[in-house]
């Protein structure tokens, strides 16, 4: 292959041996509207269903509908395809289909491109009717070949006008059969997908995109010399591919929970979407309040009802329905809270990933708020953690916070089709008499949990109130009464951490680092740490799926290790930087956390770059942490 303008390169013959490769990464990127998230998500449904490893992490841009042709405003998807079951999103990018150079020019700025990685450039902004966008073509061309990519100039635009009146609205179909080709990926899968993506549309929107597909990929087979093969095994069992906001949404639905209170905020708005479509159908309702304190307050009226509800939010949501929470908590109504955190403070970055909000749900309250706090790790972890919730919500009579983030939000992964439980669901509404003397607030010595009243029970009339009370929900500013409702409802922490059990460590169970982490930083923690043993590096990792209460043992296993440190997506100050030391120093959230609770000097890495944790980032940071601490191979 070499890297001159390839506009129309003769066709061939002879067939192009695939080069057998274990996985890529691959990247669609375009201006906003132009459908490369779609292709990206069909071409990782369809290696899928061929028995492929797939994780798809979304580029979004901050703005709704930020400028065409602009660097900011790149719009698209990557995609890492293996042979083996794939957990995170992995390293740098090795293929880039681009609809214009701007939109990868921001891509290469922020280094998620591997040196002398091919891209498929539009052709078309080189002999666009305006000379500066001609220019600015050229230029960019010219310095991506000198800074060592392999840049081909692909005509999408031209092929795809010889099918359709509007290129924009096809090219992403054009590129899924390029791509389908290039990583000899099954057409008659391919057709099948396209024909559910149109499904609701008639058949000749459904044959005009088949017929897109099948361009890309003519055109691909007789116009790119190289080919790929990623070796594929389909699973044994039944497998679903969706992303973390839609997993979160069967869980709602699995759980047995039938009301779902909501105000619309990126990343959270899809799982709650989802609801609206299909949640009638299973006996359930989203309501769209005004505001989300609103919303915050009608699940807190449905679960007072007499069963549990959700409210799905993001950071500044969650912010506003803190008050309301509080109630939730002193009322000791079970409330499910999903978080899917986002860049911050304030607006902070609406569509990038950050772990910021862990300190938050543990803390953020006036008074204290003792409340449950769960970090789903997996695609699969968010559709079962809801399921969770919503039991110890109400079997504890507590509000339980599950954080998400906006990486799991839109990534896609296989996993085994869940096989429907009772078990998950729950018990009916309990309306037989109250015993003659039982108190609302009736709360056990050794576990703070009493009794749930649920409205229209005979004998069970009382008034709620937000304000201190006491066992018969009186307000109560007596010293001893409103300690006595404090331990109470510290006392179900307790009774609930009893039950957890250590989290498992991955990888031998002593050595010279232990890394823990919590949330969907698992799959890049376990692939590091794998690198890291093949290389003879006594690491293992931990991660923890409580944050609030932590389970017990926890300890023990930090003191097989020499070394301890955390990895997260959240803020924490570089030693190296001129300014901080040992005194003033600001740690992670779960490095702040372990570090109170054990008193073990524990070190952390982190960032909030707005991107996904990479794998081969852990790697290089926990080699030189060893290196400097005389623990290297």
């Amino acid at each position: 292959m070499n890297d001159t303008t390839l506009l129309e390169r003769p066709a061939t013959s002879t067939p192009r041996p695939a080069v057998p490769i274990s996985e890529h990464i691959v990247e669609v990127i375009s201006d906003s509207g132009e459908g490369a998230q779609r292709c990206g998500q069909s071409l990782a449904a369809i290696a899928a269903r061929m028995g492929n490893g797939i994780w798809t992490t979304e580029i979004i841009p901050a703005e709704i509908q930020p400028p065409a042709r602009s660097v900011a405003g790149a719009s698209g998807i990557r995609i890492r395809i293996g042979s083996e079951r794939i957990t995170n999103g992995g390293d740098q990018t090795d293929l880039v289909v681009a609809f214009n150079e701007q939109v990868l020019i921001g891509r290469v700025q922020a280094g998620e491109l591997k040196p002398g990685a091919t891209i498929l450039l539009e052709s078309m902004w080189g002999e666009h009717r305006d000379a500066a966008i001609v220019a600015s073509y050229r230029k960019t061309v010219e310095a991506l070949r000198k800074d060592g990519f392999k840049v081909i100039e692909a005509p999408f635009e031209l092929r795809c006008k010889e099918l359709v009146p509007d290129p924009r609205k096809g090219k992403n179909m054009f590129v899924l059969g390029l791509l389908c080709n290039l990583y000899g990926l099954d057409a008659a899968l391919a057709r099948e997908q396209i024909a559910r993506i149109f499904g609701k549309k008639d058949a000749k929107v459904i044959a005009s995109n088949v017929a897109l597909y099948e361009a890309g990929a003519t055109w691909g087979e007789t116009h790119l010399d190289f080919k790929y093969r990623i070796p594929a095994q389909k699973s044994k069992e039944a497998q679903i591919v969706i992303n973390g906001n839609t997993a979160v949404a069967l869980g709602v639905m699995a759980s047995g929970m039938d009301i779902c209170a909501m105000y619309p905020i990126t990343p959270a708005t899809s799982a709650s979407h989802y609801l609206s479509e299909v949640f009638e159908k299973v006996g359930g309702l989203v309501h769209q309040a005004e505001d989300e304190i609103a919303a915050c307050a009608f699940a807190i009226g449905a679960s007072y009802a007499g069963k549990c509800a959700v409210t799905i939010t993001s950071g500044p949501g969650y912010s506003l329905k803190q008050e309301a929470i509080g109630l939730a908590v002193m009322a000791e109504i079970p409330l499910v809270v999903v978080n899917v955190q986002r860049g911050g403070p304030s607006t902070g970055q609406p569509t990038k990933v950050e772990q910021g909000d862990a300190l938050a749900t543990i803390f953020g309250s006036h008074g204290d708020a003792p409340k449950v706090v769960m970090a789903p790790c997996s695609i699969e972890d968010c559709f079962y953690s809801v399921i969770t919730a919503r039991k110890i919500a109400e079997t504890f009579g507590m509000v339980v916070v599950v954080l998400s983030d906006a990486s799991l939000s839109t990534a896609q992964q296989p996993f085994p089709r869940p096989v429907f439980s009772e078990d998950w669901l729950a018990p009916p509404v309990d309306q037989t008499p109250v015993p003659p003397g039982a108190k609302p607030y009736d709360w056990d010595a050794v576990t703070g949990l009493s009794r749930r009243f649920q409205p229209g029970q005979p004998g069970g009339m009382h008034t709620l109130t937000g304000l201190a009370h006491d066992r018969a929900s009186k307000v109560a500013y007596d010293p001893k009464i409103n300690e006595e409702g404090l331990r109470a409802r510290s006392l179900k922490l307790a009774a609930l951490q009893k039950t957890l059990k250590a989290p498992p460590v991955f990888g031998p169970p002593e050595g010279d680092m232990l890394l823990v982490g919590w949330g969907s930083t698992m799959g890049a923690i376990e692939e590091a740490v794998t690198r890291l043993r093949a290389d003879g590096l006594a690491v293992s990792s931990m991660h923890l799926r409580f944050l609030q209460p932590m389970p017990s043992g926890i300890r023990e296993i930090l003191a097989r290790f020499r070394h301890v440190m955390t990895i997260e997506g959240n803020w924490s100050d570089k030693i190296e930087d001129e300014l901080i030391d040992e005194d003033n120093r600001r740690y992670s959230a779960l490095a702040m956390m372990l570090r109170a609770r054990f008193l073990v000097d524990i070190d952390c890495w982190s960032e909030a770059r707005g991107q996904p944790i990479k794998p081969g980032d852990i790697c290089r940071v926990v080699r030189k942490a060893l290196l400097t601490k005389g623990q290297a191979a």
